[in-house]
């Protein structure tokens, strides 16, 4: 089951279900968005010099896979809206596959798990994997997280 989150639709925990799954719009990296990120914010050769990054283990400028992580959040908050944002219990990232210069990027979000709170009745954990592409439909990065997500209040 596919679904897009209409903006005026707050999701709770009791509209979630496991399988539910979320396609985001997407996003395009350049070059300057990838060096501007990586000179405030993880500034290695590989991220701000093309001809340094020829010689690393990348083989050319790769975005910081904490762009790529930020690219994501954003994505997810603008496709799952869920009651009272996204708030992040705990999370697990990969990069399969570095970013690009030129990528266009967009997020698959599948709920995993969702799993009502027995000590604080006014919420749960929802377990997502959020899977992040490039326009080839190639893996660039792997996130499972565990949101707190509220209840429905009747």
């Amino acid at each position: 089951m596919e679904t897009q989150s209409p903006n005026s639709v707050k999701l709770t925990l009791d509209d979630l279900t496991v399988g539910q799954k979320f396609k985001s719009g997407s996003h395009l990296l350049d070059e300057m968005q990838i060096k501007a990120f990586a000179k405030d914010f993880d500034p290695q050769p590989f991220h701000l010099d093309d001809v340094a990054a020829v010689n690393t283990l990348f083989n050319g400028l790769a975005a910081s896979g904490w762009h790529t992580a930020s690219i994501t959040m954003k994505l997810i908050v603008t496709s799952t809206n869920i009651a009272g944002g996204i708030i992040g219990a705990a999370a697990e990232v990969s990069w399969p596959k570095p970013t690009r210069p030129g990528d266009t990027l967009w997020v698959e979000t599948e709920v995993m798990e969702v799993k009502p709170s027995q000590s604080r009745t006014d919420r749960g954990i929802v377990t997502v994997r959020s899977v992040t592409y490039n326009q080839h439909d190639e893996v660039v990065q792997i996130l499972i997280s565990k949101l707190v997500v509220p209840r429905r209040s009747d």
